[in-house]
């Protein structure tokens, strides 16, 4: 049985070391996600500390659940990779 693919955002910044750790890992799992660059976009970037309560980057939203960091065991549960 197929899982519903959950929609996964990643709030970061282009200097950020964890933000380019965290996309490599989905890309190398081939999960498709949206890159949201919080330098640049203000309003992101105040959506994202609504959502997470923090200023730190990265800030991954994997359907409803927020991950704080490049938390990989965190990730790897919300999207069932083995």
């Amino acid at each position: 049985m197929a899982e519903k693919k959950q929609k996964v955002v990643v709030y970061s910044t282009p200097t950020c070391t964890y933000c380019v750790m965290a996309k490599d890992f989905l890309k190398e799992h081939n999960i498709k996600f949206e890159n949201i660059d919080v330098s640049e976009n203000r309003k992101a970037a105040e959506e994202m500390v609504e959502k997470s309560g923090q200023m730190g980057v990265p800030v991954i939203e994997i359907g409803k659940q927020i991950i704080v960091g490049f938390d990989k065991e965190a990730i790897k549960k919300a999207l069932n990779i083995k």
